[in-house]
Protein backbone atom coordinates (compact mmCIF):
# COMPACT_ATOMS: atom_id res chain seq x y z
CA UNK A 1 0.00 0.00 0.00
CA UNK A 2 1.30 3.40 -1.33
CA UNK A 3 0.97 6.33 0.92
CA UNK A 4 -1.71 7.84 -1.30
CA UNK A 5 -3.22 4.49 -0.60
CA UNK A 6 -3.20 4.89 3.26
CA UNK A 7 -4.58 8.18 3.52
CA UNK A 8 -7.43 7.22 1.64
CA UNK A 9 -8.08 3.55 3.33
CA UNK A 10 -10.40 4.74 6.21
CA UNK A 11 -12.96 6.93 3.43
CA UNK A 12 -12.24 4.80 0.24
CA UNK A 13 -15.93 4.03 -0.22
CA UNK A 14 -17.26 7.62 0.85
CA UNK A 15 -14.53 9.06 -1.42
CA UNK A 16 -15.61 6.96 -4.58
CA UNK A 17 -19.25 8.22 -3.29
CA UNK A 18 -17.98 12.03 -3.48
CA UNK A 19 -15.90 10.99 -6.99
CA UNK A 20 -19.24 10.19 -7.96
CA UNK A 21 -21.58 13.16 -7.14
CA UNK A 22 -18.99 15.44 -8.49
CA UNK A 23 -19.31 13.29 -11.71
CA UNK A 24 -22.51 13.56 -12.09
CA UNK A 25 -22.39 17.37 -11.40
CA UNK A 26 -19.67 18.13 -14.26
CA UNK A 27 -22.07 17.08 -17.13
CA UNK A 28 -25.15 19.92 -18.63
CA UNK A 29 -27.13 19.64 -21.39
CA UNK A 30 -25.74 22.73 -22.57
CA UNK A 31 -22.77 21.68 -25.58
CA UNK A 32 -20.48 24.76 -25.08
CA UNK A 33 -20.78 23.91 -21.22
CA UNK A 34 -20.51 20.27 -21.44
CA UNK A 35 -17.51 20.04 -23.26
CA UNK A 36 -15.61 22.23 -20.86
CA UNK A 37 -16.82 20.54 -17.89
CA UNK A 38 -15.80 17.13 -19.54
CA UNK A 39 -12.50 18.74 -20.30
CA UNK A 40 -11.75 20.26 -16.67
CA UNK A 41 -13.07 16.63 -15.09
CA UNK A 42 -10.54 14.54 -17.09
CA UNK A 43 -8.04 16.05 -15.32
CA UNK A 44 -7.86 13.62 -12.61
CA UNK A 45 -6.71 15.62 -9.11
CA UNK A 46 -5.71 14.36 -6.15
CA UNK A 47 -8.84 15.64 -4.44
CA UNK A 48 -6.93 16.65 -1.68
CA UNK A 49 -9.30 19.29 0.54
CA UNK A 50 -12.44 16.58 -0.10
CA UNK A 51 -9.97 13.77 1.61
CA UNK A 52 -9.46 16.08 3.94
CA UNK A 53 -13.04 16.79 5.26
CA UNK A 54 -13.84 13.27 4.97
CA UNK A 55 -10.79 11.97 7.09
CA UNK A 56 -12.02 14.75 9.55
CA UNK A 57 -15.64 13.69 9.51
CA UNK A 58 -14.30 10.03 10.54
CA UNK A 59 -12.39 10.79 13.17
CA UNK A 60 -16.19 11.41 14.97
CA UNK A 61 -17.72 8.69 13.41
CA UNK A 62 -19.78 7.43 10.11
CA UNK A 63 -19.65 10.07 6.98
CA UNK A 64 -23.18 11.19 6.54
CA UNK A 65 -24.41 13.26 3.76
CA UNK A 66 -23.44 16.22 5.12
CA UNK A 67 -19.98 15.22 5.09
CA UNK A 68 -20.55 13.98 1.45
CA UNK A 69 -21.38 17.55 0.49
CA UNK A 70 -19.60 19.44 2.05
CA UNK A 71 -16.36 17.53 0.89
CA UNK A 72 -18.45 17.75 -3.22
CA UNK A 73 -18.80 21.09 -2.50
CA UNK A 74 -14.84 22.33 -1.42
CA UNK A 75 -13.40 20.17 -4.50
CA UNK A 76 -15.98 22.35 -6.61
CA UNK A 77 -14.88 25.35 -5.17
CA UNK A 78 -11.35 24.76 -5.69
CA UNK A 79 -11.68 23.85 -9.56
CA UNK A 80 -14.00 26.92 -10.12
CA UNK A 81 -10.93 28.77 -8.12
CA UNK A 82 -8.32 27.14 -10.34
CA UNK A 83 -10.17 27.90 -13.78
CA UNK A 84 -10.60 31.54 -12.74
CA UNK A 85 -6.71 31.79 -11.65
CA UNK A 86 -5.50 30.60 -15.20
CA UNK A 87 -6.89 33.77 -16.15
CA UNK A 88 -5.68 35.94 -13.84
CA UNK A 89 -2.23 34.55 -14.50
CA UNK A 90 -2.94 34.32 -18.39
CA UNK A 91 -2.10 30.57 -17.97
CA UNK A 92 -1.61 28.23 -20.64
CA UNK A 93 -1.52 24.75 -19.13
CA UNK A 94 -3.06 23.28 -16.31
CA UNK A 95 -1.44 19.85 -14.90
CA UNK A 96 -0.19 19.68 -17.97
CA UNK A 97 -2.55 20.13 -20.18
CA UNK A 98 -4.23 23.32 -22.29
CA UNK A 99 -5.98 25.70 -19.40
CA UNK A 100 -9.57 26.64 -20.37
CA UNK A 101 -9.21 30.07 -20.94
CA UNK A 102 -5.82 29.21 -23.71
CA UNK A 103 -8.24 26.63 -25.26
CA UNK A 104 -11.88 28.49 -25.58
CA UNK A 105 -11.01 31.97 -24.52
CA UNK A 106 -11.24 34.29 -21.54
CA UNK A 107 -15.00 34.56 -21.84
CA UNK A 108 -15.92 30.90 -21.52
CA UNK A 109 -13.57 30.33 -18.43
CA UNK A 110 -14.81 32.76 -16.23
CA UNK A 111 -18.30 31.48 -17.17
CA UNK A 112 -17.62 28.27 -16.40
CA UNK A 113 -15.89 29.08 -13.01
CA UNK A 114 -18.77 30.03 -12.22
CA UNK A 115 -20.65 27.66 -12.89
CA UNK A 116 -18.75 25.37 -11.31
CA UNK A 117 -18.58 27.45 -7.79
CA UNK A 118 -22.52 27.47 -8.01
CA UNK A 119 -22.13 23.77 -7.96
CA UNK A 120 -19.68 24.47 -4.82
CA UNK A 121 -22.87 26.45 -3.41
CA UNK A 122 -25.62 23.71 -4.44
CA UNK A 123 -23.49 21.05 -2.55
CA UNK A 124 -23.09 22.98 0.81
CA UNK A 125 -26.24 24.06 0.78
CA UNK A 126 -27.67 20.86 0.77
CA UNK A 127 -25.93 19.94 3.57
CA UNK A 128 -28.80 21.81 5.44
CA UNK A 129 -26.68 23.58 7.98
CA UNK A 130 -26.04 27.54 7.93
CA UNK A 131 -23.12 27.52 9.25
CA UNK A 132 -21.60 25.52 6.50
CA UNK A 133 -22.63 28.22 4.04
CA UNK A 134 -20.65 30.98 6.08
CA UNK A 135 -17.78 28.87 6.44
CA UNK A 136 -17.59 28.10 2.87
CA UNK A 137 -18.04 32.65 2.31
CA UNK A 138 -16.06 33.49 4.51
CA UNK A 139 -12.93 31.13 2.61
CA UNK A 140 -14.01 32.36 -0.35
CA UNK A 141 -13.67 35.92 1.41
CA UNK A 142 -10.68 35.40 1.82
CA UNK A 143 -9.38 34.00 -1.00
CA UNK A 144 -10.26 36.42 -2.69
CA UNK A 145 -8.97 38.78 -0.61
CA UNK A 146 -5.16 36.96 -0.83
CA UNK A 147 -5.37 36.54 -4.36
CA UNK A 148 -5.73 40.49 -4.44
CA UNK A 149 -3.28 41.38 -1.94
CA UNK A 150 -0.72 39.45 -3.89
CA UNK A 151 -1.35 41.48 -7.11
CA UNK A 152 -0.90 44.45 -4.99
CA UNK A 153 2.11 43.13 -3.58
CA UNK A 154 3.24 42.73 -6.93
CA UNK A 155 3.29 46.40 -7.59
CA UNK A 156 5.09 47.29 -4.22
CA UNK A 157 8.64 47.68 -3.84
CA UNK A 158 8.82 46.05 -0.10
CA UNK A 159 9.71 42.39 -0.12
CA UNK A 160 8.79 40.65 3.27
CA UNK A 161 8.21 37.34 4.43
CA UNK A 162 5.13 39.15 6.77
CA UNK A 163 3.06 39.64 3.48
CA UNK A 164 3.96 36.11 1.87
CA UNK A 165 2.32 34.61 5.05
CA UNK A 166 -0.64 36.44 4.86
CA UNK A 167 -1.00 35.75 1.27
CA UNK A 168 -0.80 32.02 1.33
CA UNK A 169 -3.12 31.75 4.23
CA UNK A 170 -5.72 33.57 2.52
CA UNK A 171 -5.54 32.41 -0.67
CA UNK A 172 -4.66 28.55 0.30
CA UNK A 173 -5.00 27.85 3.68
CA UNK A 174 -8.02 29.17 4.36
CA UNK A 175 -9.43 26.90 2.20
CA UNK A 176 -7.89 23.83 3.87
CA UNK A 177 -8.99 25.08 7.00
CA UNK A 178 -12.97 25.78 5.90
CA UNK A 179 -12.34 21.92 4.73
CA UNK A 180 -11.19 20.44 7.65
CA UNK A 181 -13.46 23.01 10.38
CA UNK A 182 -16.68 21.19 7.90
CA UNK A 183 -15.72 17.87 7.98
CA UNK A 184 -16.00 18.21 12.14
CA UNK A 185 -18.84 20.56 11.99
CA UNK A 186 -20.88 18.00 9.94
CA UNK A 187 -20.61 15.26 13.30
CA UNK A 188 -21.97 18.56 15.30
CA UNK A 189 -19.09 18.23 17.70
CA UNK A 190 -17.72 20.79 20.27
CA UNK A 191 -16.55 24.28 19.18
CA UNK A 192 -13.06 23.45 20.55
CA UNK A 193 -13.05 20.43 17.99
CA UNK A 194 -14.36 22.22 15.58
CA UNK A 195 -11.21 25.59 16.04
CA UNK A 196 -8.79 22.30 16.32
CA UNK A 197 -9.96 21.12 13.16
CA UNK A 198 -9.08 24.69 11.62
CA UNK A 199 -6.41 25.01 12.84
CA UNK A 200 -5.03 21.48 11.57
CA UNK A 201 -6.11 22.74 8.52
CA UNK A 202 -4.27 25.90 8.12
CA UNK A 203 -1.11 24.52 8.99
CA UNK A 204 -1.67 22.39 6.23
CA UNK A 205 -2.56 24.27 3.59
CA UNK A 206 0.49 26.73 4.35
CA UNK A 207 2.52 23.55 3.90
CA UNK A 208 1.09 22.93 0.96
CA UNK A 209 1.63 26.57 -0.47
CA UNK A 210 5.16 26.67 0.30
CA UNK A 211 5.93 23.24 -1.36
CA UNK A 212 4.30 24.35 -4.77
CA UNK A 213 5.84 27.67 -4.14
CA UNK A 214 9.31 25.21 -3.80
CA UNK A 215 8.67 23.51 -6.68
CA UNK A 216 9.02 26.67 -8.89
CA UNK A 217 12.88 26.56 -8.02
CA UNK A 218 13.52 22.95 -8.44
CA UNK A 219 10.99 21.01 -10.77
CA UNK A 220 10.66 21.69 -14.54
CA UNK A 221 8.63 18.55 -14.75
CA UNK A 222 4.72 19.26 -12.99
CA UNK A 223 3.23 21.42 -15.48
CA UNK A 224 4.84 25.01 -14.08
CA UNK A 225 8.34 25.82 -15.62
CA UNK A 226 10.99 26.89 -13.71
CA UNK A 227 10.69 30.26 -12.47
CA UNK A 228 7.17 30.79 -13.53
CA UNK A 229 6.04 32.33 -10.57
CA UNK A 230 8.74 35.24 -11.11
CA UNK A 231 7.25 35.54 -14.74
CA UNK A 232 4.37 36.71 -13.33
CA UNK A 233 6.11 38.97 -10.94
CA UNK A 234 5.64 36.85 -7.83
CA UNK A 235 8.30 36.43 -5.25
CA UNK A 236 7.90 33.81 -2.72
CA UNK A 237 9.63 32.37 0.08
CA UNK A 238 12.43 30.98 -1.08
CA UNK A 239 13.64 34.28 -3.10
CA UNK A 240 12.23 36.56 -0.05
CA UNK A 241 14.62 34.66 2.06
CA UNK A 242 17.50 34.92 0.05
CA UNK A 243 16.89 38.49 -0.62
CA UNK A 244 16.93 39.61 2.59
CA UNK A 245 19.66 37.69 3.96
CA UNK A 246 22.03 37.98 1.52
CA UNK A 247 22.83 41.71 0.35
CA UNK A 248 23.44 41.94 -3.77
CA UNK A 249 22.49 44.96 -5.04
CA UNK A 250 22.40 44.01 -8.66
CA UNK A 251 19.97 40.90 -7.52
CA UNK A 252 18.10 43.35 -6.22
CA UNK A 253 17.57 45.49 -9.15
CA UNK A 254 16.23 42.03 -10.81
CA UNK A 255 14.04 41.14 -8.32
CA UNK A 256 12.46 44.47 -8.80
CA UNK A 257 12.50 44.08 -12.63
CA UNK A 258 10.80 40.69 -11.16
CA UNK A 259 7.77 42.77 -10.01
CA UNK A 260 7.14 44.81 -12.11
CA UNK A 261 7.27 42.11 -14.81
CA UNK A 262 10.01 43.25 -17.20
CA UNK A 263 12.29 40.63 -16.23
CA UNK A 264 14.07 38.67 -18.77
CA UNK A 265 14.56 34.94 -19.02
CA UNK A 266 18.06 35.24 -18.12
CA UNK A 267 17.63 37.33 -15.17
CA UNK A 268 15.07 35.10 -13.92
CA UNK A 269 17.39 32.17 -14.34
CA UNK A 270 19.97 34.76 -12.23
CA UNK A 271 17.54 35.42 -9.64
CA UNK A 272 16.52 31.40 -9.25
CA UNK A 273 20.24 30.80 -9.06
CA UNK A 274 20.72 33.37 -6.29
CA UNK A 275 18.22 31.56 -4.58
CA UNK A 276 19.72 28.67 -4.54
CA UNK A 277 23.04 29.31 -3.51
CA UNK A 278 22.01 31.45 -0.53
CA UNK A 279 19.62 28.82 0.79
CA UNK A 280 16.66 29.96 -0.10
CA UNK A 281 14.95 26.64 -0.54
CA UNK A 282 16.53 25.10 2.19
CA UNK A 283 14.91 27.97 4.20
CA UNK A 284 11.92 27.12 3.30
CA UNK A 285 12.07 23.38 3.22
CA UNK A 286 12.38 24.25 6.78
CA UNK A 287 9.66 26.57 7.42
CA UNK A 288 7.12 24.06 6.09
CA UNK A 289 8.51 21.44 7.96
CA UNK A 290 7.97 23.51 10.92
CA UNK A 291 4.35 23.72 9.96
CA UNK A 292 4.13 19.82 9.24
CA UNK A 293 5.18 19.84 12.88
CA UNK A 294 2.51 21.70 14.18
CA UNK A 295 -0.15 19.83 12.45
CA UNK A 296 1.08 16.42 13.43
CA UNK A 297 1.39 17.60 17.14
CA UNK A 298 -2.08 18.58 16.82
CA UNK A 299 -3.41 15.02 14.83
CA UNK A 300 -1.51 13.15 17.59
CA UNK A 301 -4.14 14.58 20.03
CA UNK A 302 -7.23 12.34 18.29
CA UNK A 303 -7.60 8.65 18.64
CA UNK A 304 -4.92 6.24 18.30
CA UNK A 305 -6.48 4.93 14.89
CA UNK A 306 -7.05 4.36 11.28
CA UNK A 307 -7.91 7.72 10.63
CA UNK A 308 -4.92 9.60 12.77
CA UNK A 309 -3.11 7.69 10.98
CA UNK A 310 -4.12 8.59 7.59
CA UNK A 311 -3.68 12.37 8.98
CA UNK A 312 -0.34 11.24 9.30
CA UNK A 313 0.24 10.08 6.08
CA UNK A 314 -1.84 13.32 4.37
CA UNK A 315 0.69 15.34 5.90
CA UNK A 316 3.52 13.64 5.18
CA UNK A 317 2.43 13.62 1.56
CA UNK A 318 1.73 17.27 1.82
CA UNK A 319 5.64 18.11 2.21
CA UNK A 320 6.66 15.32 0.41
CA UNK A 321 4.96 14.71 -3.20
CA UNK A 322 6.30 15.75 -6.18
CA UNK A 323 3.81 17.74 -8.14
Amino acid sequence: MDIFQQIQQPISKELELCRNMLSDSMSHSNPLLDKALKMIGARNGKMMRPILTLLIARLYGEIDEKALHSACAYEAFHTASLVHDDVVDESEQRRGTQSLNYSSGNKVAVLVGDYILSLALKHISMTGIPRLVSIMSEAANRLSDGELLQLYNVNSRSIKEETYYKIIRNKTAALFSACAQSGAISKNVSEDEISKAGLLGEYIGICFQIRDDIFDYTNDNIGKPTGNDMKEGKLTLPVIYALNNASNDEISLIAQRVKDRVASQEEIAKLVDFTKENKGIEYAISSMKSYADKAKDIIMEYPDNDVRESLLAYVDYVVGRSY
